[in-house]
């Protein structure tokens, strides 16, 4: 929340003396009328009525006066706030409330009025965001399932020959396991968003632990041709494995996918300035930068040639990741000359 300098609307140094100088006037003006008649009757009980009439006229007019003040100060900003909140209560975020005051010099009400149009303004890019949201797991999910029935109808040929059923098969497979992805991630984005998976850290040796995830991915690699060449310095770092394992393994999944065959996937980890720094770089099709300006957004798939091969939520993770450990992602691409990712981790052990 931003800082604002504002008007106090219970008190201010202008209301009270306006306030102070009605009163003054209202019983300067009494004393006069008190003057103005005893000096022309003596009759005590005339001039007790003609007093309380006075008095009554008097208080009339200042109830006016704070009734107006009332109802242009207090009633009329608090109408709009209560009319925008029962818009946004009843689903419509594109209220918004005119601010007459100069910024920097708000009163109580404006400040609140602003603090509604940010809350306006936040939660319908939610409501957008969860549409899409809906509409693009909609729609992954559709997908894998297509293929699934399709598949499975034809499995029921009792004419197949061997090697045509073992290949749908294995279709049948690759979408089962797509769609397992799909709904595995779904439930970490959403648990990481929720906090629901908090991290344990503890003492590890990075170099070990990233060095197991890259051998992890050799028989990939080798089958696809491509280079592999590693730079580990040895940093012992305080985070939380389970978490980072959930980084190195998209973004080296990201590498060999996107790398074809007889490329180069380079991998390196290093001390620098009393923080973890890993790059993941590789020379596949790259990226243009304004794919890169969403390139960590939730289903945002840059290379739609490759859209049958993930979710758009691998680096969604990552982001969140790293996020959740206080550390820092960057990306560096060009369209046709590959990709590097750099993680910038804190926590580095010196030993």
């Amino acid at each position: 929340m931003r800082n604002r300098k504002f008007r106090n609307g219970g008190f201010s140094f202008v209301g009270a003396l306006i306030f102070l100088t009605i009163i003054a006037l209202i019983i300067q003006i009494a004393v006069l009328i008190y003057d103005y008649i005893i000096q022309r009757t003596d009759d005590k009980g005339l001039i007790a009525v003609l007093m309380l009439v006075v008095i009554v006229i008097l208080s009339l007019i200042c109830t006016v006066i704070d009734w107006i003040r009332r109802k242009i100060t207090i009633d009329r900003p608090v109408k709009r706030i209560l009319e925008a909140t029962e818009q946004i209560a009843s689903g419509d975020f594109s209220v918004r409330l005119d601010i007459e005051g100069p910024y920097g010099r708000y009163s109580q009400y404006e400040v609140i009025m602003e603090n509604i149009n940010v809350l306006a303004a936040e939660l319908g890019k939610s409501e957008v965001l969860k549409t899409d949201f809906i509409a693009n797991v909609s729609h992954e999910l559709k997908t894998p399932l297509a293929v699934i029935q399709n598949y499975a109808m034809l499995l029921q040929d009792e004419g197949l020959d061997g090697e045509t059923r073992k290949r749908y098969a294995k279709t049948l497979t690759q979408a089962a396991k797509r769609l397992s992805d799909l709904i595995t991630n779904i439930l970490k984005l959403n648990k990481l968003e929720n906090q629901e998976i908090k991290p344990e850290f503890e003492k590890i040796n990075l170099t070990e632990t990233l060095a197991q995830t890259v051998l992890s991915y050799e028989d990939w690699i080798e089958s696809k041709k491509l280079e592999l060449n590693c730079d580990f310095d040895d940093v012992l770092i305080v985070s939380a494995p389970s978490l980072l394992e959930i980084v190195w393994n998209n973004l080296l999944s990201n590498a060999v996918k996107f790398t074809e065959e007889g490329g180069r996937i380079s991998v390196s980890l290093k001390a620098e300035n009393g923080k973890a720094v890993v790059r993941i770089s590789d020379t596949g099709c790259g990226i243009s930068p304004e794919t890169g300006v969403r390139i960590f957004e939730k289903f945002y798939q840059g290379d739609t040639s490759h859209a049958g091969e993930g979710n758009g939520l691998g680096l969604a993770l990552v982001k969140k990741v790293i996020d959740i450990l206080g550390g820092e992602i960057s990306v560096n691409s060009a369209i046709g000359k590959g990709s590097t990712f750099t993680i910038v981790l804190k926590g580095v052990v010196n030993e």
